[in-house]
């Protein structure tokens, strides 16, 4: 939910050798045998200075690694050293694009993300939040950064193979990196960033008037015609300098990164309705598929701190887990705390001018420089209103990326955040991995304001949610799109009182949960969003959930259920009242050949179990149908398929309930039921049949005429893929063929998939544009205290990010079979666990 693992890579120089001359059948060997001195040996002896006593760190089978310290100081000191000997690249990585500064490492190919990540500017973020912190929690990220630069000092020239072919040496860390990667990492969950921008180019195309049938709205609430009114009667087309900049900016971050992921499923199981009589906990984080994994499993044991889970690389902290006493974990809001505001923008002179309450007031400026690998370095200003930065003050359309940008008129973009505000998140987030129950897990989530997330906690007998973050009051509008800037009526007064937030404690119901779906009715006391992931997720959670004793067995097969209930509705819809007869009278219309393969499809899919296992004939002929009825609504006005507006439909169905969705369970008096580039006018019954017919012509030319071999996983598939192969398409014509030249190394897959966006295990792909999973559980955790070791989990890579480990990708195989690991607490189960082979740690001079 947190966060991807952002490895942005340019191993440039190896990947043109390779690609010259030698053959890929040999490249693991050839590479591993090279880049063998880079990896941290798994035993022996080590003398690091800056640890107090002796540290011991051992791994289970999977690498993941068990810390034993004497004291807390040289537990923080020890896993910056593991983490940083682990994942050293996606470390690099991830500060480098919170800073800006991806392009010093990997050239001008990225430079618009850069020039994004200025404008957003976490630093000042970090800085507000690092401040605020207690000296206690700055200390702690002090011995942890410590900790990494041992690790750099002794490794500084053997490298990793990304780093060391890239060129670029990775300056040592310090304490507030920590906290600019955390502040990364809220970013990312900023829900509806992109569909703000996605709302703009879709009103270009369509104008305002339909606007509200693409807005991703619930299926009981009304079209949101009321926010669309904002931008009636404004020229938008062409007057947004930049927008198209900021869009393709957005969407390579996301790529890069995470913007916007609507991810994870968390629940608790109460102590009556357990099979133990005592509580469990579960679960799992979805996240853009990626190698490595965003999360790293570690155990840490000292004697004032033990804890087990998942954990950042950079960051000091197990993010969820159990700790002896407590089982933790966290799924998105879906809040909504930040907005775009549309300014009215004009030069004078040397001065960039905005209007605000009917007057023009200077844009204040601030300058920033850009290094970029193998150019000179450019000098660039950013511009903010009272509202914040201009985001296309400095993302433009130019005739060279190194072009000076001169914003002259029209329209600015700004974004104001929660992001700036002090708190102590921090603090509370460690007292969180701290508490020894659920009344103390309240105390510490009430406090973390930082991050909009919903917390789910257990103790043996209790179990509890928690909505935290930080939440605009708007004065009106519902920031599901821009708003006009120059008008006061839409800023925002303040923020929700966080007693309003959400929570709940052992509900009559014997369980909770969240799935990023709509937790809180219309009309709460406060906005929370209005974006919210489509409801099946959560609705098949609730249906099992509420079903019987639970036990670790249970919570394992709700983690891999591939049941979708979006199946039942859409059977119910072709089978109501209204719709049942039109349909079939638009299927007799069409002609012989279609209408033969739409009665097999409608037959087919009425008699579906909703079952999307990857061996599926009908889950394949299922999703035929979600693919070209997307494409018959709504290609034809917002097409083609490489249009920008196509596009911005197809994001904006990945981040929360869709039109796409929308439109098949109802809308159906919605102005895209019509072929505008047929002469007749279509109604609903008329495009269902049409898309009918399409998706079994779909599956025949995809799979094959002969139905027996038709299968889901043929089309849906998961393929893991390395960071600098996501770089890969931001490169140069000879950089690109360089990268892919390793992509047998860095790259796994594919392998067919199960599920969709709607399941449990989740495996989201662009609905309406390919098959390919985006989406998927990156990390699992069940916490069962009816046993005498709670914890279990399991990663979705392999533990290390350098290709050269042989743990950089064996956690694959046991995350697609469900081998969970153990994290035992108890003394006497430890080496079953983790062996006997040890690396030892000792106090150098």
């Amino acid at each position: 939910m947190l966060s991807r693992a952002f490895r942005p890579m340019a191993q440039l120089g190896l990947a043109a050798t390779l690609a010259s001359g030698v053959a890929l059948s040999g490249c693991q060997s050839i590479l591993d045998s090279r880049y063998s001195d880079s990896l941290q040996p798994d035993q022996g002896s080590v003398r690091i200075q800056g640890l107090a006593q002796t540290v011991v760190v051992r791994r289970n089978a999977l690498g993941m690694p068990l810390i034993e310290t004497n004291s807390f100081h040289d537990a923080l000191f020890a896993l910056g050293y593991v983490h940083a000997s682990d994942r050293l690249s996606q470390m690099v990585g991830l500060r480098l694009m919170a800073e800006g500064r991806l392009a010093e490492m990997a050239g001008p190919g990225v430079l618009e993300i850069d020039r994004l990540m200025r404008a957003v500017n976490l630093k000042k973020s970090a800085a507000v939040l690092y401040d605020s912190a207690s000296p206690r929690m700055k200390k702690f990220f002090e011995v942890y950064a410590r900790g990494v630069n041992a690790y750099l000092f002794r490794y500084r020239d053997k490298l990793p193979m990304d780093l060391a072919q890239s060129g670029y040496r990775p300056p040592y860390w310090k304490a507030e990196d920590s906290v600019l990667v955390f502040c990364l990492l809220n970013f990312g969950l900023a829900v509806n960033l992109q569909e703000e921008i996605a709302a703009l180019v879709l009103a270009q195309k369509v104008g305002s008037d339909q606007l509200a049938w693409l807005l991703p709205t619930y299926p009981n609430e009304p079209l949101p015609f009321d926010e669309a009114e904002k931008l009636k009667g404004l020229t938008l087309s062409g007057q947004i300098p930049g927008l198209a900049a900021v869009n393709n900016a957005a969407s390579q971050l996301a790529s890069a990164h995470m913007l916007g992921v609507a991810a994870s499923n968390n629940w608790a199981i109460a102590p009556q309705n357990s099979r133990s009589g005592k509580s469990l906990l579960a679960n799992d984080t979805h996240l853009p598929l990626s190698m490595p994994s965003a999360w790293n499993f570690v155990q840490i044991r000292s004697p004032k701190f033990q804890a087990a889970g998942v954990s950042i690389a950079g960051v000091p902290a197990i993010v969820a887990g159990f700790n002896g006493k407590l089982g933790w974990g966290m799924t998105m809001v879906m809040g909504d705390n930040q907005d775009l505001f549309l300014e009215k923008i004009r030069r004078q002179g040397n001065r960039l001018y905005y209007q605000a309450e009917g007057k023009w007031l200077p844009a204040r400026e601030r300058q920033e420089t850009f290094f970029i690998k193998g150019q000179r370095p450019i000098r660039e200003t950013i511009y903010e209103t009272r509202h914040g930065s201009l985001l296309n003050s400095v993302l433009g359309e130019r005739k060279h990326p190194l072009q000076p940008l001169q914003l002259e008129s029209g329209y600015g973009l700004a974004l104001q955040t929660t992001q700036f505000e002090a708190d102590q998140s921090l603090d509370a987030l460690f007292d969180l991995s701290r508490a020894q129950s659920v009344e103390q897990a309240f105390e510490a989530t009430r406090e973390v304001r930082a991050m909009p997330l919903n917390i789910v906690f257990a103790d043996a007998q209790h179990i509890g949610w928690q909505v935290t973050g930080r939440f605009p009051n708007r004065r009106e509008g519902l920031g599901l799109m821009p708003s006009p800037g120059w008008d006061g009526r839409y800023d925002w007064d303040g923020f929700a009182d966080p007693m309003l937030h959400p929570y709940d404690q052992d509900p009559q119901q014997g369980w909770l949960g969240t799935a990023n779906q709509r937790t809180v009715p219309r009309g709460y006391g406060m906005q929370l969003s209005s974006s919210w992931f489509y409801p099946e997720r959560y609705e098949r959670l609730a249906q099992l959930a509420g079903s019987g004793k639970h036990d670790t067995r249970s919570m394992i097969a709700m983690q891999y259920d591939q049941t979708s209930p979006f199946v039942s509705k859409l059977q119910s819809m072709f089978a109501a009242p209204g719709m049942a007869k039109p349909l079939q009278k638009a299927i007799d219309a069409l002609p012989a050949q279609e209408r033969g393969k739409a009665r097999e499809a409608y037959r087919r899919l009425m008699a579906f179990d909703g079952k999307l296992s990857a061996s599926s004939a009908d889950a394949a002929l299922y999703g035929a149908f979600l693919h070209e009825s997307a494409r018959q609504i709504f290609l034809d006005e917002l097409g083609p398929e490489t249009s920008a507006a196509w596009l911005a439909l197809v994001e904006t169905a990945k981040q929360s309930y869709s039109a796409q969705a929308d439109h098949l369970l109802g809308r159906d008096d919605s102005p895209f039921w019509n072929d505008i580039g047929s002469a007749e006018q279509e109604d609903k019954p008329a495009i269902l049949a049409r898309s009918l017919a399409a998706a079994v012509t779909f599956a025949e030319t995809k799979l094959g005429s002969e139905r027996s071999t038709w299968q889901w996983g043929k089309l849906h598939s998961y393929t893991w893929t390395n960071e600098t192969s996501k770089l890969a398409p931001y490169m140069n014509t000879s950089q690109r063929a360089a990268i892919n030249a390793l992509k047998g190394y860095l790259d796994r897959g594919p392998y067919p998939a199960g599920g969709d966006h709607s399941t449990l295990n989740v495996s989201a792909y662009s609905w309406g544009q390919d098959f390919d999973t985006w989406l998927i559980p990156a990390m699992r955790i069940v916490v069962d205290f009816g046993r005498e070791e709670p914890l279990i989990g399991l990663n979705s890579s392999g533990q290390s990010g350098n290709p050269a480990s042989e743990h950089y990708a064996d956690g694959i195989e046991a995350w697609r079979k469900g081998q969970y690991m153990s994290f035992p607490f108890q003394p006497q189960n430890l080496e079953k666990v983790y062996g006997t082979k040890r690396l030892i740690l000792t106090p150098g001079k």
